[in-house]
């Protein structure tokens, strides 16, 4: 693993600069799943700066706690709960929680997720289920319990999930491929059956973009990132951050079953995912 210190600080968060009105989200209340840090918690970061009240969870109590507090400093209100979206009645419990606290949602954002390397041919089916239980089954169960609540309440909605650039495989992180895609396909899905209950559902899919994350991979994968894209550098959470915003907001109203490749072009150029590459490619 990587010992360099990736991401961005609270203090980085807070000093962005962002092209979004600083009320675009006034009295609305955002969900962001896996918000105790990284991408999850820039994300989270914009929206309270818009204005937007927020509902976050995460697996690490401790960690979501921190966000709340940093969070609060916004103005807005936050609501927080350390639980695993993988249990649907706990993702229950929590939309419920959410819309009793808020009167309602207006935006769910999708970014809980995780992934570990390893060569397909080594996963066990402990591992291959933890990673298609979040990044998959979690998703779902989330997406799900949310809509139900906006059909319910004759409510719009807008879901967006974040994804990967997985358009031409990702060797080494193989199980993660298969769930993202999964989320591709069924948010294209259900953007159609929920339509007419103007419901939208979206993706974002970050490519070599900068976060805690990349501390999970090799120093010498690690280094490789920035030449995985024909714009030679990685972009960062920030980057993520406002591709979401506007997928969710106003400026998004006519776009629905789409993804949002936040890549710098990297599904056009190269080795897709340099890291990932088995030894028997590596040909001196």
């Amino acid at each position: 693993m990587s010992e360099t210190q990736f991401g961005s600080s609270q203090e980085d968060l807070t000093a962005r600069k962002t092209v979004f009105a600083s009320d675009l989200f006034a009295g609305k209340t955002v969900v962001v799943t896996g918000a105790g840090g990284g991408l999850g918690l820039a994300i989270a970061t914009l929206f309270a700066r818009l204005g937007a009240n927020l509902a976050v969870n995460g697996r690490d109590a401790e960690k979501l706690a921190s966000a709340k507090e940093f969070l609060e400093s916004f103005g807005g209100k936050v609501f927080a709960k350390p639980m695993t979206i993988r249990d649907p009645e706990q993702v229950d419990e929590f939309v419920a929680q959410v819309n009793q606290e808020f009167g309602s949602i207006d935006v769910l954002v999708n970014n809980a997720g995780g992934q570990f390397p390893q060569a397909a041919l080594d996963f066990s089916p402990k591992g291959w289920n933890a990673v298609i239980d979040t990044n998959l089954n979690g998703t779902w169960w989330m997406m799900q319990s949310t809509a139900r609540h906006w059909v319910a309440q004759k409510q719009p909605g807008s879901i967006v999930s974040i994804v990967a650039d997985i358009w031409r495989g990702m060797p080494g992180i193989a199980h993660t491929c298969a769930a993202r895609a999964g989320v591709i396909y069924l948010s294209k899905s259900v953007a159609v059956e929920w339509a007419p209950h103007d419901i939208r559902v979206n993706c974002v899919a970050p490519g070599c973009c900068e976060s805690n994350g990349f501390g999970n991979y090799p120093e010498e994968g690690a280094a490789t990132f920035q030449d995985s894209n024909p714009m030679r550098h990685a972009g960062d959470e920030w980057d993520v951050a406002e591709g979401v915003v506007y997928m969710a907001a106003s400026s998004g109203k006519f776009v629905t079953g789409e993804v949002l490749n936040i890549d710098g072009g990297q599904q056009l150029w190269g080795d897709p995912w340099p890291t990932g590459r088995p030894d028997y490619f590596r040909i001196s």
